[in-house]
């Protein structure tokens, strides 16, 4: 039986796969908190991953260990970036699925200037 979206979005790190122009994947381990029939992340506005995303917004996401390691099969998903408004409660959802290492995260990155920095990801299934 093939995974689901809602099975991968189950797991404690996802792996988000993002595409280059010419196709080429490039994925990444990230922590995503459900949100709906969604998931919400938290990055850099500068990564890589937010201009390949507002680029092409396809993606794929699976189960893996914090390195990336994959741990599943991944299943199609559409990723868009949303607004810095999202992201005060994107980090309160970090907060609450992740527990004290989520809220030490949160702390460190809002230091290091996260709420004007940093965009949530929605990631929706494909």
């Amino acid at each position: 039986m093939s995974a689901t979206f809602a099975d991968v979005a189950k797991s404690e790190y996802i792996l988000l796969t993002t595409f280059t122009k010419d196709g080429r994947p490039k994925p990444t381990p990230i922590w995503a908190v459900p949100e709906g029939d969604g998931l919400i992340a938290i990055t850099q506005e500068s990564s890589w991953k937010v201009k390949r995303i507002r680029n092409t917004p396809r993606v794929t996401i699976a189960p893996c260990d914090m390195r990336g390691n994959p741990k599943g099969e991944a299943v199609e998903a559409v990723a868009a970036v949303l607004d810095k408004s999202a992201n005060g409660a994107t980090y309160d959802a970090i907060g609450k699925r992740y527990g004290l290492l989520g809220k030490t995260f949160n702390v460190f990155s809002k230091l290091r200037g996260g709420m004007k920095n940093n965009v949530t990801i929605e990631i929706k299934p494909g």
